[in-house]
């Protein structure tokens, strides 16, 4: 049996950069405390917990006084800032870059849009911690649209600015801007749109969307494919997906346990796979499981 892990599988950067600062900062100060989990594995938030990093939630952010707390890569609305200046707390910023330069353009988008009467409209999940952040950026007016059918809360008689959660699918954000741009079109009895009317900004993570070309090759040049993710990940059911679409034989895991050992019955290769959010160590660890389960087989 051949088992290869897909080389450009794994932590993008800004996952990566707040998981180091994470452990960084946990030598010298015990426990530390992470709005949300730190990334949306399950098994890698387990890690961290056994070297002293704690999960808290808005709730419990605002009774906190006097500490230190990691802002993960997901990015946070303006309203947590000012909860910290207000309880003394010190902030560990570790906002992914990219996430935050979003967060600026919402910011001014939702400015312009307010003085023409638009719409800031976010393709993004509901409630997913960079999507929370960035709807802050409008004083929680943009209207988040997941699916097709969310759009029956976008009024197009008025302007939009389309914007995208950085790790949704690319192919999803264009089938929605052309719902948008064919709706808009029609209330306006067919005349042409200008830039005003409609902006459309394709502003997913390049690290991700570059991966869905990546994981389509991978897919079908292996007899299964393994793809290792928490299940809280949007991107990870968004690459997972494409994996799917490409090779039927995939399977999504959260570890090593949910493997069948009969998806491996009969065949010569698989390829273990995963999601930005996916730690490496962890694809490793369902590689040599498979290695067992293969002797196990041959016996």
């Amino acid at each position: 049996m051949n088992v290869t892990i897909d080389k450009n599988s794994g932590y993008c950067f800004g996952v990566e950069f707040a998981i180091q600062m994470a452990e960084d900062e946990m030598p010298e100060q015990g426990t530390l405390y992470c709005l949300g989990d730190i990334v949306h594995n399950d098994m890698e938030v387990q890690r961290l917990y056994q070297k002293g990093l704690r999960v808290i939630s808005r709730d419990d952010l605002r009774e906190l006084r006097d500490c230190k707390v990691l802002i993960r890569a997901h990015g946070e609305p303006p309203e947590t800032y000012q909860i910290a200046l207000e309880n003394n707390l010190e902030l560990i910023d570790a906002s992914c870059p990219v996430v935050l330069k979003l967060q600026n353009r919402v910011k001014g988008a939702y400015d312009k849009m307010q003085e023409i009467e638009g719409q800031i409209v976010i393709y993004g999940q509901k409630g997913h911690a960079e999507v929370i952040g960035l709807t802050g950026q409008t004083c929680g007016d943009a209207i988040v649209v997941t699916t097709p059918e969310d759009l029956a809360g976008v009024d197009f008689s008025r302007p939009v600015t389309l914007f995208s959660q950085t790790t949704k699918s690319t192919k999803g954000f264009y089938e929605i801007k052309a719902l948008i741009e064919e709706r808009m079109q029609a209330a306006r009895g067919g005349a042409a749109l200008t830039v005003l009317d409609f902006n459309a900004n394709d502003s997913i993570c390049r690290q991700v969307s570059n991966r869905e070309p990546q994981l389509a090759r991978f897919s079908q040049q292996h007899d299964v494919i393994l793809f290792v993710s928490g299940r809280k990940s949007s991107n990870g059911k968004a690459l997972y997906a494409v994996c799917k679409h490409h090779n039927p034989q995939s399977y999504f895991i959260e570890n090593e346990s949910e493997i069948d050992p009969a998806w491996l019955e009969g065949k010569q290769s698989v390829g273990i796979c995963g999601a930005t959010s996916t730690p490496m160590w962890l694809m490793e660890r369902v590689a040599s499981y498979i290695g067992k389960v293969c002797q196990q087989q041959e016996v």
